[in-house]
């Protein structure tokens, strides 16, 4: 055997194997905590609907996985870049926040979709239908901005 040959066969080897490494996967099985924004506040359908399309993915227990992310080393990456989403804002989570944390967050995510920082670029790329138009992003920021701002 030439060994160019041996060279691709030990690369393909090698590629096969780290496959076997996978990740835990950030999945809820469809389970609602009562700890989520949704019980937590009055969340219009619209907005629920918008928030799980454009952020859930990466800030709440439950992660809706393509194709492309059983594929080391995409799926330790991806896997690694949602635990920092989570640990930054956790939707699921949102009633174990303080009040006041909640608020803070709250603006955070109003200046986040303003700013258009959220959701990241890099998750649009190939996720076209999390994009924000003016008309989400004002639905969500309305409201936020008509939330009481002490429960």
């Amino acid at each position: 055997m030439k060994p160019v040959k041996k060279i691709l066969l030990g690369f393909i080897l090698i590629f096969l194997i780290v496959q076997m490494i996978q990740p835990a996967r950030n999945i809820d099985y469809g389970q609602v905590p009562s700890s989520d924004i949704s019980k937590i506040y009055q969340v219009p359908q619209k907005v629920q609907s918008i928030l799980k399309t454009s952020c859930y993915d990466c800030h709440s227990n439950s992660t809706d996985y393509p194709v492309y992310a059983y594929v080391q080393p995409v799926s330790s990456y991806l896997e690694n870049h949602i635990q920092k989403g989570k640990k930054e804002l956790n939707f699921n989570e949102w009633g174990l926040y303080s009040q006041r944390k909640q608020t803070n967050k709250l603006k955070a995510i109003a200046n986040q979709v303003k700013q258009r920082k959220m959701p990241l670029s890099s998750y649009l790329y190939l996720h076209q239908d999390a994009k924000l138009s003016k008309e989400k992003v004002e639905e969500i920021v309305n409201w936020i901005e008509s939330l009481p701002t002490e429960k």
